[in-house]
């Protein structure tokens, strides 16, 4: 009697969206042949001994990294307008400043990477993706710099795709609502924003934003500004951001409060320490009139 032996091959590397990295074995039999084996994966032998138990298979080791030292990570040419900078930074500033993702089985505080202008790469063959705004939830910024692989958002390396990209509207050659739409969802993107602050895109049918959901293996449009899986929201405020006062996109939490920057924090905490100043002027005045009242009427107030 002949005992087959033989490899399984990994046929597709994915890249799932919880981390972790699944090798899925498709296609893979053991032939029995009368003649030599063809398949190089397969040999065919005559045990000299009776058939033992079969052994458990032997565990591969995981493939090694692919090698990145041809990809352009960086090209310094940063073509973008002097609105799109700055809405770029007040969205990644006001994570930092005011945003902390929790676990939701523990509720303990988990880390996260907002980015702006930074090349997503999901395949080693494919040409980056350049979000304007990314967030990526359960993905810490690296320690140092120093290692090409920490300059850029390699998915392989980051274990997971970004949760949140953004993309604003500067013309309509950018094909935010065709290539880009197809390319984020190949990527694995879990939610997809376009911004189109001067309402270019007839399809949009005047309305400046419109916001993608993944759902299977496609982003699909959904009607909701909340990002459930997320925490956080995006509106549409009309306020002043370093010095131009006008319609910006903002984070913002369930009940529709954006999320402040850094700088307008300290300047909510400013006028939070002026009204309490003014709270304790006003206090002191009452007990000078009050004082002034029981002098009037012969009455010595008591010394503390």
């Amino acid at each position: 009697m002949e005992k087959l032996s033989g490899r399984l091959f990994p046929q597709n590397l994915c890249y799932p969206r919880d981390g972790s990295i699944s090798a899925r074995l498709t296609n893979n039999r053991a032939v029995a042949s009368s003649g030599p084996a063809k398949d190089p994966g397969i040999m065919v032998s005559a045990p000299s001994s009776p058939l033992k138990p079969s052994t458990p298979a032997a565990e591969f080791p995981p493939p090694p990294p692919p090698d990145i030292s041809d990809l352009v990570i960086e090209d310094d040419q940063p073509v973008d307008s002097i609105y799109s900078e700055k809405l770029q930074r007040l969205l990644t500033s006001a994570l930092y400043a005011s945003f902390q993702p929790r676990a939701k089985d523990s509720g303990e505080p988990i880390p996260f990477l907002a980015t702006a202008n930074v090349g997503l790469f999901y395949a080693l063959k494919q040409p980056p993706l350049v979000p304007d705004v990314m967030l990526s939830l359960e993905v810490a910024p690296p320690a140092s710099f120093e290692r090409k692989e920490d300059r850029t958002y390699f998915v392989w390396e980051m274990g997971k795709p970004p949760d949140v990209v953004i993309e604003i509207v500067s013309n309509r050659e950018g094909e935010e609502l065709g290539r880009k739409l197809r390319d984020y969802a190949r990527a694995g993107v879990g939610y997809y924003g376009v911004y189109d602050p001067l309402r270019q895109l007839r399809e949009l049918q005047g309305s400046p934003l419109v916001l993608f959901q993944r759902r299977g293996g496609e982003l699909v449009p959904f009607d909701s500004t909340w990002l459930e899986e997320i925490g956080l929201g995006l509106t549409l405020w009309q306020g002043s951001f370093e010095g131009v006062n006008t319609e910006w996109l903002r984070w913002c939490d369930r009940e529709g409060q954006v999320l402040p920057t850094g700088d307008e924090k300290a300047a909510l905490e400013q006028q939070r320490a002026e009204r309490e100043r003014q709270r304790a002027e006003r206090e002191r005045q009452r007990a000078e009139r009050l004082l002034e009242l029981l002098r009037s009427h012969g009455i010595a107030p008591l010394e503390a």
